[in-house]
């Protein structure tokens, strides 16, 4: 009896290990004995001793946590080259290579004003960047990859181009101060600049020609009989060369030329030069 106790004691015992279900013999049965295990895989911090700090700082798991600020840091803005207001030779060339690609139909002027914020808004819509209207790194490399370098024509396309020094034959008397390097037009008393205005020449085929000239005509509402185009506020001064207003290049710049004339296209000036340029003023033509 005592050895049959034993075995049943050491049964039960074995059961209780292996978490099985134990019944009892005989017609006297009782519920079940179940021995319950916790559900579920125990996660890596209940199995590490003695780590009772783990997700408190670092990527140790604290994003894991309802509400937690995650770890990555957002990406860096990319850096603002140019943006409105901003001046200078940089901002003739983003205007430049801006009309190139036809976004730009106005300058270069050397400004960064509300029309090129547009043009740069515009751009950067169409390829997917963000519309700030500001030139930053990324604007302008995708806009570098597009276009071509400009020539110095291209930067000045409406004028605005510094002037040349005087010629020496400029610096006595009433001189219209003519230059072809710097496309420029200084009109001087006794050396003094008292204006200076861009200027645009003759093409290839009609070339403005070069020397020292004077004014022996004045007429203030020219039409060419040659060529049936105005020519208001004209000074001549070697045969049908004169210098006059143009609104050619006033809306095209250099991208035209005339016919050998020498083209004003800021007509306020060209009247005020008209006013007080004389008969026999001298104008000199040079590089």
């Amino acid at each position: 009896m005592g050895r049959s106790t034993a075995v049943l004691a050491a049964g039960a015992a074995l059961a209780v290990l292996c978490g099985c279900t134990v019944q009892a013999s005989g017609d006297d049965r009782h519920s079940p004995v179940r021995i319950e295990l916790p559900s579920g895989t125990p996660s890596a911090k209940s199995e590490a001793p003695g780590n009772d700090d783990a997700g408190t700082d670092g990527d140790d798991g604290s994003d894991d946590k309802p509400g937690s600020t995650p770890t990555t840091a957002p990406p860096t803005p990319a850096a603002v080259l140019w943006s409105r207001g901003d001046e200078g030779r940089d901002i003739r060339e983003l205007q430049a290579r801006l009309r190139q690609i036809a976004w730009l139909f106005d300058g270069p002027t050397g400004t960064y004003d509300d029309l090129t914020e547009q043009a740069v808004r515009g751009f950067q819509g169409k390829r997917g960047l963000p519309r700030t209207g500001k030139t930053d790194e990324v604007t302008w490399q995708r806009l570098l990859g597009m276009t071509r370098e400009p020539g110095k024509w291209d930067l000045y396309l409406m004028g605005g181009q510094p002037a040349d020094a005087p010629d020496a034959r400029c610096l006595t008397g009433r001189v219209l101060c003519i230059s072809k390097s710097s496309r420029t037009l200084r009109w001087l008393i006794d050396g003094r600049t008292v204006l200076t205005v861009p200027v645009r020449f003759g093409s290839q085929y009609t070339p403005t020609r070069e020397g020292v000239f004077s004014v022996y005509w004045k007429s203030r509402h020219h039409v060419s009989t040659l060529y049936d185009s105005p020519m208001p506020y004209a000074m001549f001064f070697s045969g049908g060369q004169a210098v006059h207003y143009s609104s050619d290049f006033a809306a095209t710049g250099y991208a035209g030329a005339s016919h050998g004339c020498v083209n004003v296209r800021d007509e306020r000036a060209v009247s005020e030069m008209f006013a007080q340029v004389r008969t026999g003023d001298k104008v000199v033509v040079h590089w």
